[in-house]
């Protein structure tokens, strides 16, 4: 299936109910959301060259599937 005919697909698709969530439902910080996880993202100090992110050093390594958090600046 091409993506045009997906796109379209997943556009007629009835949307889903909002969320049951009671009224008095306390927020949480993002800290709690990310507790969930056994890994915890690791951010690292990045570059954008030609619309990629790449990481300035070229030396770090990481767990494997780990989250990742690229902070970059695009000026």
């Amino acid at each position: 299936m091409n993506r045009r005919a997906l796109d379209g697909q997943i556009a007629s698709e009835p949307q889903l109910p909002p969320l049951d969530v009671p009224f008095n439902a306390s927020t949480a910080p993002v800290e709690v959301h990310l507790a969930r996880f056994a890994q915890h993202p690791v951010a690292f100090l990045g570059i954008v060259e030609n619309g990629l992110v790449r990481v300035i050093d070229p030396d770090e390594r990481l767990p494997e599937q780990a989250r990742l958090i690229i902070v970059a600046n695009n000026t």
